[in-house]
């Protein structure tokens, strides 16, 4: 790792009883670590220096649940956001199957993305989709990711039964992979994803989790050679892939380079339960619009219980996306049973009673808070009189529960900024904000998104992001607008990864 001398910073404290200096200091990287921080400090021969002109410092943050293929294929995909209607998103298909047949480009397919289908009056069909697109592979991913909408020729093309509905959560996790080998080869290049790395180090980004289904670890070995290595990944592994990674001998944290500790194991992801706007996620009560359903699991007890123990007895932590408070509880228990440890991803709905098992059993709240702009009218819908208890983050911090922010790009932009603006704020379009008793403070926001680094002190990594602002002492709108040119200096074990210009 390079050595750095980063001059004239003002550490910006991530609790209120840190012990931080009250004034500009200089602080030292040497070996990927912090070594000293103070008062000018020598600077040893051959080392880097940077004048931060009296800017403000924190630990680099990260992303804790994203899905980078998606991620970086977004600007490929036809933009589905803001649909209304099935009407509204087939315009937009016809517009686009219209452009691909002026260009004359044989094989090119529609893949869209960004559309809620659960905020629509009813679902589409794959007849009103053959409509508009003829015999052009069409595919409309559903915001959330767990469905999507599929025309008949992109259903025989990745080898699914023809049908008139949507393509949902196991089935549509199965068929994903064929669909990105078949239609978006182009968008996941280790150029794109290269590109997609640096925009993200220009936001403070130092390291992410990639949940993305159907990579395997060579995937990702492959691109790290190839001149995707600016910052830290930690890639998950889905249960198809469970047997793969245990007889590679890979506990969570293990490099997947030898010597290369920027590019590890993650977590065995396991999908519980399903999503609100599909209203398959797994609740306690039935749904408004729908009172015969309280979504459903997508294991049986004993299929959970045996994952856990597998991934315990690998070395495995295990990330349990759990949507519904019946599927965070059954997740928890199934934590408690099998000894298993990691994370609840999303922990959108949520009973309080639960929150003290998983605060002893150590188990990561991993919250995505941007979903709560997305969501909001949605839950005052399908979840009326429990919407108190959706991002119930101060519940959380207030019974002991260490909570992770991250994005589940591309369900919400991977911008970090975004994610702490909304877990503070709570609201966007100058709404009032949503249920603000369960908001957190900037600094506990802050200290949720730099993966535990406690501080910028003697021992911490060298992972390091030098804002404009002091962080602390911003506006809601403030910390947003950070994504947008806030950031002058980004650096990951000392090595300088975005400098602004």
């Amino acid at each position: 790792m390079p050595d750095l001398l980063l001059r004239n910073v003002r550490i910006v404290p991530l609790s209120p009883q840190a012990d931080v200096p009250a004034g500009v200091v200089d602080v030292l990287v040497v070996d990927g670590v912090v070594s000293a921080v103070g008062e000018r400090l020598s600077r040893p021969d051959g080392v880097e220096a940077y004048d931060a002109g009296g800017r403000w410092v924190v630990p680099g943050l990260w992303d804790a649940h994203t899905h980078l293929a998606q991620w970086t294929l977004r600007a490929s995909r036809l933009d589905l956001h803001g649909t209304r209607s099935p009407a509204e998103a087939l315009a937009r298909v016809a517009a686009a199957a219209r452009a691909l047949d002026e260009q004359g480009e044989p094989g090119e397919a529609i893949v869209g993305m960004g559309h809620s289908a659960g905020t629509w009056d009813r679902w589409g069909t794959v007849s009103e989709l053959d409509s508009v697109t003829g015999g052009i592979p069409a595919i409309l991913v559903n915001r959330d990711f767990h469905h999507a909408w599929l025309n008949t020729a992109a259903l025989d093309a990745v080898d699914l039964p023809r049908r008139e509905d949507m393509v949902q959560e196991t089935e549509w996790y199965q068929a994903y992979p064929r669909v990105a080998e078949l239609f978006e080869t182009s968008g996941s290049t280790p150029a794109a994803y290269r590109r997609m790395l640096i925009r993200t180090a220009a936001l403070g980004v130092v390291g992410m989790t990639d949940f993305e289904v159907g990579v395997r670890l060579e995937d990702w070995r492959w691109r790290w050679a190839y001149g995707c290595d600016l910052l830290r990944v930690r890639v998950a592994t889905y249960a198809d892939q469970l047997d793969e990674a245990i007889a590679e001998g890979r506990r969570t944290g293990d490099p997947l380079i030898a010597g290369e500790d920027r590019l590890t194991m993650g977590p065995l992801k396991i999908i519980s339960d399903g999503s609100l706007g599909t209203r398959t996620a797994w609740c306690c009560d039935p749904y408004a619009d729908d009172p015969d359903s309280c979504g459903a699991p997508n294991q049986s007890p004993d299929e959970l219980h045996g994952l856990l123990r597998k991934a315990r007895a690998a070395g495995l932590e295990v990330a349990t996306h759990a949507i519904g408070d019946r599927a965070v509880s059954e997740a928890l228990a199934a934590y408690e049973v099998t000894g298993a440890r990691g994370s609840i991803e999303h922990a959108q709905l949520v009973r309080r009673e639960d929150l003290p098992l998983m605060a002893r059993l150590g188990i990561t709240a991993s919250v995505q808070p941007a979903h709560i702009l997305d969501d909001r009218e949605m839950t005052e819908d399908v979840w009326p009189g429990r919407e108190d208890r959706c991002f119930a983050t101060r519940w959380m911090l207030d019974e002991g529960v260490r909570i992770a922010l991250g994005s589940d790009a591309p369900v919400a932009p991977l911008d970090p900024w975004l994610a702490i603006a909304s877990a503070v704020g709570r609201s966007r379009d100058g709404k009032e904000p949503w249920h603000p008793e369960q908001a957190l403070t900037v600094q506990e926001a802050l200290a949720a998104s730099v993966d535990g680094q406690p501080t910028v002190a003697p021992g911490s990594r060298g992972d390091l992001a030098v804002l404009d602002i002091d962080p602390l002492r911003a506006s809601v709108g403030d910390l947003a607008a950070i994504a947008h040119g806030g950031v002058v200096l980004t650096t990951v074990g000392g090595r300088i990864v975005h400098r602004s210009s």
